[in-house]
């Protein structure tokens, strides 16, 4: 508590000093007695929590509440007796950090307990749902709830495996995210880095051991061009700071992924370190670029103006990748100190010395995204439904693009014309039947790219959305704006013409499916009274075909795949994995032909991925380059059925490859094709597929009927019997 005082005593008043060590002293007695898991007192917890936020200059009613917050909860203590101490503001944000904790989907403290059930799944997205809407009241409420989940995870270790897990994972899931999203880039990399440790320790400590491995050479790397830069910016009598800021672990092993899929290796990553420059005023940010870019060339597509267009978190700053020394790609940010503190805390800022000032219109102009939140809270029909809109419209990125007056719209990353088109106006949206993308036509699923003019081509009269956009299998719909619009205007349709809708949905995924599934459990799956129910349901989108399937793909009896043929099908890949790397490119070794169960080792080649060797073959015994060999292991397997497809289409040039394509995005194995060409000019093909269940298999019937020509996909049953292939899978 002496440490929180002295940071306080720095920026806070007397009486504001005094006002949170009364809270101190309240809490003290309050918890006194009380122990947590890891042993130490409880009252340690909230000072922790307070300290970070000093570290932020929070104001005194957030520090207050901050030591507080676990008083009404774990003490008894009631809501008019905080309010009776320490006024109405405090009192309102301990209820609301205690109304958060007691919907957590894990509590941070108590006994172990059993694996989640559905209840508590619900739990859990109405916990995001009440902390959000808090977030859309006053964000202070968060921020003590992110403070107290970043001193949680400094304890982790003190819980069971499992809760450890649990807890971990729903940090990295919702709150690291929460934090990017309010720009809290500090919270933000603490959290992903603890989760991290926790979730994948082999990983964390690989790319712990890799970093510290040519931190050397790194760190003469950086100091070399942050010398050159320092001497060009001083030339030009610009006054600043270069420094070289590390990239943190959870975000190196995001980078570590990317390049895999690209067949590169840890060391081709240049920009472990960026390098930040700090100026006093916003133009000399735009001066210091010029130095820059007459210093090294920059390289093409790798300069973002965020002064210019601030994200949506409030981050400002130019970010830049030039060819520096050597011949190796540089980052480099520049900012004012003002934009870097707001980098760093974000919205916390906000309230940097900002307690009893004046509301601060342009700060809430810029957060007006968190009012949504209260408009979807009202409107949608379930915590459910509310936590898939949370993760598409709140957490991801964004993607910019113009409207053919020049406005800029703001859509989540991912998202298609139709997108747009709702997020203009939901007429628009429903009177969608085509768009032109840079003034050229393109499919409604197309991904929007930043920086893309889209123009939405509508319908004269009222049509209404097709339901087919409700399928995620589709991808004509990504942002949960134009989901629950087109869900509400199927809502507002009548039940008779839902239900029959739903049961020609039903009928034609069944038929796909091959499977017959009674009444009686169709409303035992989906909890409805009535066949008719689930029927309306279905109808007007509340309940999606691929839900249908997944939720029948348990229900399978085990005969059925004596309807299947088997056929060799050889494993994808090598199936092994890297320890502590998993997806990188591998091969297997001609020399001594490795098979599952012999002991192998990896040998990174130069250009061709990680070769894996017999332990005891005769080259990795005779290597002299010992540090090119990384231990591997052969990975999980996995049961892929043998499935038959056939597909009638209009026969063209071009159709053989399209079907191909789909079935390869889906990463599913051809392992039969039989083509016919038919007198009429259409083709039959039948594929002999090996899938992981019913899930999959709806997929990519979804995506196999949207190729151009085809007019009708079934599954073809056979009665050679057939039986699950255990198939090599990297882990």
């Amino acid at each position: 508590m002496r440490d929180l005082i002295a940071k306080i005593e720095t920026y806070l008043p007397d009486d504001r000093v005094a006002f949170v060590q009364k809270a101190y002293e309240y809490a003290a007695r309050a918890h006194e007695g009380q122990v947590r898991l890891s042993g130490e007192p409880f009252i340690q917890h909230p000072v922790e929590t307070a300290l970070y936020l000093a570290d932020l200059h929070l104001d005194a009613t957030t520090l207050a509440a901050a030591l507080l917050h676990d008083v009404m909860e774990d003490c008894g203590v009631t809501q008019e007796e905080l309010e009776a101490e320490f006024g109405n503001e405090v009192a309102r944000f301990v209820d609301g950090v205690t109304k958060l904790s007691r919907l957590d989907r894990v509590s941070t403290e108590g006994d172990e307990r059993e694996p989640r059930s559905r209840a508590e799944d619900h739990d859990q997205a109405a916990s995001l749902r009440k902390m959000l809407v808090a977030m859309a009241r006053d964000l202070r409420v968060v921020l003590i709830k992110l403070a107290d989940r970043l001193h949680n995870m400094r304890t982790l270790q003190a819980h069971g495996p499992e809760r450890r897990l649990a807890i971990a994972q729903e940090t990295l899931d919702i709150y690291a995210p929460l934090a990017h999203r309010l720009g809290m880039w500090d919270i933000k990399w603490r959290l992903e880095d603890l989760a991290f440790q926790y979730l994948e320790p082999d990983r964390y400590n690989q790319i712990s051991r890799l970093l510290a491995s040519g931190r050397e050479e790194r760190e003469e790397h950086i100091t070399r061009v942050s010398d050159i830069l320092s001497k060009a910016i001083q030339e030009a009598s610009i006054k600043a700071q270069v420094t070289g800021r590390a990239k943190n672990i959870y975000s190196i092993h995001m980078k570590m992924r990317a390049y895999a899929a690209q067949g590169k290796d840890f060391n081709e990553i240049h920009d472990l370190f960026a390098l930040r420059i700090l100026v006093q005023e916003k133009q000399e940010c735009y001066a210091a670029l010029g130095v820059v870019h007459a210093l090294w060339p920059p390289i093409p597509g790798l300069f973002d103006d965020y002064i210019g267009k601030p994200k949506e978190n409030l981050y400002q700053a130019l970010h830049t990748t030039v060819m520096g020394p050597e011949g190796v790609p540089v980052e480099v940010q520049i900012k004012t100190n003002a934009m870097h503190q707001l980098s760093e805390y974000g919205v916390a800022a906000h309230w940097r010395y900002k307690e009893g000032n004046a509301p601060d219109t342009p700060f809430e102009q810029k957060m007006t995204w968190l009012r949504q939140l209260l408009e979807w809270q009202r409107d949608v029909s379930g915590a459910e439904e509310f936590l898939e809109n949370v993760k598409t419209d709140i957490f991801p990125d964004q993607v910019f693009v113009y409207t053919p007056k020049g406005d800029i719209k703001e859509l989540p990353a991912g998202s298609t014309a139709i997108d747009f088109a709702y997020h203009v106006h939901t007429d628009l949206g429903h009177r969608c039947i085509g768009a032109k993308v840079n003034g050229k036509l393109m499919a409604l699923d197309y991904e929007l790219q930043n920086g893309d003019t889209i123009e939405i081509l509508a319908s004269k009269v009222a049509r209404g959305p097709s339901l087919d956009w409700l399928n995620p299998n589709a991808g004509y719909v990504r942002s949960a704006t134009a989901k629950h619009r087109i869900r509400a205007w199927f809502r507002r349709q009548e039940r008779s013409a839902n239900i029959q809708r739903g049961h020609e949905l039903l009928a034609r995924e069944m038929r796909h499916l091959n499977m017959n599934p009674s009444n009686e459990d169709l409303m035992r799956l989906f909890k409805m009274d009535s066949m008719d129910d689930f029927l309306a349901a279905l109808g007007n989108g509340s309940i999606t075909v691929n839900q249908v399937a997944a939720r029948l793909a348990p229900q399978q009896p085990e005969e059925q795949n004596a309807q299947e043929q088997t056929t060799p099908v050889p494993a994808p890949a090598s199936g092994v994995e890297v320890l502590g790397v998993g997806d990188l490119l591998t091969h297997l070794a001609p020399c001594c032909s490795p098979l599952p169960g012999d002991e192998i080792i990896g040998f990174i080649t130069r250009n061709r991925g990680i070769t894996i060797h017999r332990k005891e073959c005769r080259n990795i015994l005779n290597e002299d380059e010992a540090e090119r060999l990384i231990g591997v292991d052969w990975g999980v397997t996995k049961n892929l059925h043998p499935v038959r497809l056939s597909i009638d289409a209009w026969d063209r040039v071009g159709l053989l490859r399209d079907i191909t394509t789909q079935v390869s995005a889906e990463k599913v194995n051809i392992a039969a094709m039989v083509t016919r060409e038919n007198a009429d000019g259409t083709a039959t093909i039948q594929l002999t597929l090996f899938i992981t269940g019913v899930d999959q298999l709806s997929r990519l019937f979804t995506k196999l009927e949207g190729v151009q020509g085809v007019n009708n996909v079934s599954r073809v049953t056979v009665d050679q019997a057939a039986s699950p292939v255990q198939v090599g899978e990297r882990a």
